[in-house]
């Protein structure tokens, strides 16, 4: 049995006893705002589940005895069907709920108890602990082995406190909402050192980085923040076009911490000057691009690559030609995952052996 406690902000999370696991997190918002972003479907859809997940809402009926019904959607394609059936309602202090679902052929069932505690001084800050007892300590040990069940609440907690922030940010605000970030996320069969390392290495950058069909013929990289990757992509009609990043952040995955890669990417000209992008001179100068590394919470383990990228100090016209790209920066990008995932495949072998 363990438990560990943080500071506000961070996550708590322990097995107090054989059948349990308790994970907790520090909110900066009202517990009001919390119980409406845990309840209500139509903010769920934006947070619930761990780093990747995707969640569709089927029915939801938010009282003793009612059902939410929902699929969660996992980074790797696989979908996990829940049932959610309410014990106790009371806004905005205490959710209580049965779980039930399945992991292949075994069912998971257990229950789970959500307490939104006043934190902070005058109580504008939250603590968010959820207590989940299981049947037995096999059935406990199963999810935590199987789906990363620790690793996958505590990742369940911090994107919520993420999305709160978008919804603080969206009821101060009297302007039109920003770009949606264009967002791809995939699994790779790969621990996290080792696919932080090909992010992050020349060597393994010019090998996989890039569509299906380009070539990284030369690069340079300065892995510190403030410096640079500087690179040409050779196209397959030998066409050559350069870009570049300038890294903000750079935050390698140690213990239950995911790894981040934070830079600003540009089109550039083979000197390293910022340049419009050469086929459209209304797509935007600099866009934001964060890149992720998390354990996989779910079946079959692995890393979650999640790579985001928004538009920064764009106009409105470059926003919309921002926009209207995302089909073609999805199959950019999902050619360059493939890319990296046969990469992987063959280096894996290799980074074990160290």
């Amino acid at each position: 049995m363990n438990e560990r406690r943080t500071e506000s902000g961070a996550d708590a999370h322990g097995t107090p006893s054989d059948r349990e696991i308790v994970i907790s997190r520090v909110f900066n918002a009202p517990r009001e705002l919390l119980w409406k972003a845990w309840t209500d479907p139509t903010h769920t859809s934006n947070w619930w589940g761990p780093a990747g997940f995707r969640t569709t809402t089927h029915s939801h009926d938010l009282r003793p005895g009612g059902v939410w019904k929902y699929t969660m959607h996992g980074p790797d394609g696989r979908d996990y069907e829940n049932l959610m059936t309410f014990q106790e309602v009371v806004a905005p202090e205490r959710l209580a709920y049965t779980m039930g679902g399945a992991l292949d052929q075994e069912p998971v069932n257990f229950n789970v108890v959500v307490a939104f505690d006043h934190a902070g001084e005058h109580g504008e800050r939250t603590r968010v602990t959820m207590r989940s007892v299981f049947t037995s300590r096999d059935a406990r040990d199963f999810v935590i082995r199987e789906v990363n069940a620790v690793e996958g609440g505590k990742q369940h907690l911090a994107r919520l406190d993420e999305y709160l922030g978008t919804m603080n940010k969206a009821a101060a605000s009297t302007s039109l909402p920003p770009s949606m970030p264009f967002t791809i996320t995939r699994v790779f069969k790969a621990p996290r050192d080792l696919v932080f390392k090909v992010w992050t290495e020349r060597n393994h950058l010019v090998q996989w980085f890039g569509p299906k069909g380009t070539t990284t013929p030369t690069c340079t990289l300065d892995l510190r923040v403030g410096g640079t990757f500087h690179y040409c992509m050779r196209m397959a009609d030998g066409q050559e076009h350069w870009g570049k990043w300038i890294f903000r952040q750079i935050s390698a995955p140690q213990g239950s911490r995911e790894g981040r890669l934070v830079f600003v990417a540009s089109f550039a000209d083979a000197q390293g000057h910022t340049v419009r992008q050469p086929w459209d001179k209304n797509w935007p100068m600099e866009w934001l691009s964060t890149v992720t590394f998390a354990d996989h919470a779910g079946l079959g383990h692995g890393t979650v690559v999640t790579v985001e990228w928004t538009p920064i100090n764009a106009s409105d016209l470059e926003r919309g030609t921002f926009d209207a790209g995302r089909s073609s920066m999805q199959q950019g990008w999902s050619g360059t995952m493939e890319r990296l995932a046969e990469h992987l495949a063959k280096t894996e072998t290799t980074f074990a052996l160290r």
